[in-house]
């Protein structure tokens, strides 16, 4: 199991000697747990993996146990895990490959095949793993799951290393391929200023507010403190509220009424430079989006009606991020 990051064949169980009572009893004593059919891992290091990243990546090396071809590569949401680009839903996500010769995209046994040409020079070897290179995958998200999360993809090969102009060449590789028109969008609007999944779909949000092109990171100093907006557009800011930055054990391993104070701190610093803010969570982008354009849409405007649209006046105050 150690050679195969914890996982171990059904077959492999058999040659042990286990017989498939065996293998039932361990998996009703919690001893064992399947990941798909035909591949387990032990229970306790299960329970102890990342939710988000490890789980979804052990699911792809379970799956990559059980091809039988060769002549596949990891895609979408599956090589965006893999790479660290983000996906919608990690937890939930399918498991992608990429085939040369496939009858068509399938879903079989929590894999997708997708009948997708690419070349040797689209793919990397991540840890074992065959998987499309950054500017491949993110277009591939943009067809997969639409303008927002393909905004995300494009975003986190920018801020990887991809040039816009790479993204292009594959692009122009895909010439009849559907929904052209929204990887070129998205490819025009990525910026690698977006420091977080959560900015990038929060950016689409603004966008679809069509107010005027957000500016990232917008930074202000009075020389003894300095904060940043994730986005600005005129004298509004939106911040992606990502909500595990709160609980106990968030990624900062601040007390979360320290991160709280931070924060609030942070929206008094900004707003004291006469501007209006905007707060938004995964929810309100997709569950609630059409209240949420709604209400930021009137916390706009009531900023513009308070303070105006010119920002001259920060000029002395701004600050960019290194």
């Amino acid at each position: 199991m150690g050679s195969q990051h914890g996982l171990i064949a059904a077959r492999q169980l058999r040659a042990a000697g286990l017989t498939a009572n065996d293998v039932r009893s361990l998996l009703r004593a919690g001893s064992l747990h399947r990941i798909r059919h035909g591949v387990y891992v032990d229970s306790e290091a299960w329970a102890g993996l990342d939710a988000y990243l490890q789980r979804p990546v052990m699911r792809i090396r379970a799956a990559a146990m059980t091809l039988t071809s060769t002549t596949y590569a990891f895609s979408h949401d599956s090589s965006a895990i893999v790479l660290g680009m983000g996906a919608p839903d990690p937890r939930s996500a399918l498991v992608h490959v990429s085939r040369p010769k496939v009858h068509g995209d399938a879903v079989r046994a929590g894999v997708k095949h997708h009948l997708a040409p690419y070349a040797a020079t689209d793919t990397l070897v991540v840890d074992g793993l065959v998987v499309l290179d950054r500017a491949r995958t993110a277009l591939d998200m943009v067809r997969e799951h639409g303008r927002a999360h393909g905004l995300a993809a494009c975003d986190s090969a920018l801020r990887a290393g991809v040039s816009r102009s790479a993204l292009l060449d594959v692009l122009s590789t895909m010439d009849c391929w559907p929904h052209s028109r929204c990887m070129r969008w998205c490819i025009e609007h990525a910026d690698r200023l977006a420091e977080s999944y959560l900015e990038s779909l929060v950016r689409d949000f603004v966008l679809e507010l069509g107010i005027g092109r957000p500016e990232l990171q917008f930074g202000l100093t009075d020389g003894h403190t300095t904060a940043f907006a994730d986005i600005c557009v005129k004298r509004h800011f939106f911040e992606a509220d990502g909500l595990l930055k709160y609980p106990l054990g968030n990624p900062s391993g601040k007390d979360p009424d320290a991160v709280l104070a931070e924060e609030k701190r942070r929206h008094d610093f900004l707003t004291g430079f006469k501007l209006g803010g905007s707060r938004l969570t995964y929810v309100d982008l997709f569950a609630g989006r059409r209240a949420a354009l709604a209400r930021a849409a009137r916390e706009y405007a009531d900023t513009c009606a308070r303070f105006g649209t010119n920002v001259d006046d920060l000029a002395p105050y701004r600050v960019r991020r290194r």
